[in-house]
């Protein structure tokens, strides 16, 4: 009786499991399903690109009602120090596992995620040279600058390696980093993302590893708004911020919008995976 008493728990308990894991799938199918559409719905996506503009330009006025002991308002938060300095690391590594599970799911060749990868090539190349750039503008348009008593006079100081090693400070012109980084990351995982759609349409493979691959994405993509909008309303300077999400907007549109419709270039997402015709939606 103590044995059959000891395995009833467990014959009770294998339901329950297996009921568990059916609904977790359940509401992974109906997450990824009804995400996929509004990520791939045209008009949505035209309301997403006017909400990054309006929370650049319009979050610093939500400054003076803004709670001042929110986690956001410390710019060396959890969430900032985590993934911003990083953030096309994490965008890379997400948005690339997705792209190369749907390339090879679409058409079943080996060479077809080397598409997407070329893109996340072009996006990498571009963020280290808009780095470079701010750096430049920072370093042409700034002087070298110590607290000093009155009447001290600062030996003059060329350049800022040289301020930097003499103890002192630079100040100048610096576009901010974090705006274009995350601008930018979201404006190429709201494109990479759309392609979900009419992936699904077609009928082509989507188990529960793709399609969290695919949630782990939009999560990706939401956290990136949510720092986006904490750096525009707690962030120090607007017009730096400014500067940082016009040139991430102008390297998405000249790549995305522009030469990725060209012949030879690394294509559109969703590029040889649906017939002509398909591509755009």
């Amino acid at each position: 009786m103590a044995g059959s008493g000891g395995r009833l728990p467990l014959a009770l308990l294998a339901p329950v499991a297996a009921g568990a894991r059916a609904l977790a799938r359940g509401l992974v199918f109906l997450c990824s399903e009804r995400c996929a559409w509004l990520l791939g719905a045209p008009c949505l996506r035209r309301a997403y690109h006017a909400w990054l503009a309006g929370a650049v330009l319009l979050g610093p006025l939500l400054h003076p009602f803004a709670n001042p002991h929110a986690i956001l308002a410390n710019q060396r938060n959890f969430f900032s120090r985590t993934f911003v300095a990083s953030a096309w690391g994490w965008t890379c590594i997400l948005a690339g596992g997705f792209a190369l599970l749907v390339s090879y799911g679409a058409t079943g060749r080996a060479l077809a995620p080397l598409r997407p990868l070329a893109r996340l090539a072009v996006g990498t190349g571009l963020q280290l040279a808009a780095a470079a750039a701010f750096g430049l503008v920072e370093e042409l348009t700034g002087y070298c600058y110590a607290p000093l008593p009155a009447g001290t006079l600062l030996p003059p100081v060329p350049d800022r390696p040289g301020c930097l090693a003499a103890g002192h400070r630079w100040r100048g012109y610096l576009p901010s980093r974090p705006t274009f980084l995350l601008t930018f990351c979201s404006l190429l995982l709201a494109e990479e993302l759309a392609v979900f759609r009419r992936y699904l349409a077609r009928g082509h493979p989507a188990g529960t590893p793709l399609r969290l691959v695919f949630l782990l994405n939009v999560l990706l993509l939401a956290l990136w708004n949510l720092l986006l909008l904490g750096t525009a309303v707690y962030g120090p300077a607007y017009g730096p911020q400014l500067v940082g999400a016009a040139v991430a907007t102008l390297a998405w549109y000249l790549t995305y919008q522009g030469w990725y419709r060209a012949r030879w270039s690394p294509g559109r997402p969703g590029a040889g995976l649906f017939l002509k015709g398909e591509l755009r939606a």
